[in-house]
């Protein structure tokens, strides 16, 4: 997912406004998708720099859209694809899972800019499908505002 220069600071790094702008957009999108979400952005250093908790949302959906961006911002890859990324490597899975705050659900994105990862979208309180929606609406934001 690719973000415009407007979005990004001087020091290269996302802005606020556009975090807010992401949150908000993800928490949009679920409801219509009728769903009640937690949503966070984190910068390249896994900084939180927006969150938005939807009134009614699981409580674990908090921590785990943080953990969600922090993970994809760290990595620089969607939160769903680490289980084929281990693929059947018992010993690499183990140690990924003893790791804390690394989240191996699907509703985690980057946010790429020039090739290389600016922060991370997270969202947490639907299925891993809708999760993944609203943190691609998240991302379209970015990419569209103007």
């Amino acid at each position: 997912m690719i973000v415009d220069d407007e979005f990004l600071a001087l020091s290269q790094s996302l802005s606020w406004t556009a975090a807010a702008l992401a949150v908000k957009t993800a928490a949009k999108k679920a409801e219509q998708l009728g769903i009640k979400v937690d949503a966070a952005v984190v910068d390249s250093s896994g900084n939180t720099l927006a969150f938005l908790h939807m009134p009614g949302a699981f409580f674990h959906s908090e921590s785990l859209a943080v953990d969600k961006a922090y993970t994809a911002a760290s990595f620089g890859f969607s939160t769903g694809e680490w289980l084929n990324k281990v693929g059947g490597d018992q010993r690499l899975l183990a140690g990924l899972l003893s790791r804390p705050r690394l989240v191996v659900l699907g509703g985690g994105l980057p946010v790429l800019h020039e090739g290389l990862c600016k922060g991370g979208v997270g969202v947490s309180g639907g299925s891993e499908e809708q999760d993944e929606i609203c943190a691609k609406a998240a991302i379209a934001a970015l990419s569209s505002a103007s």
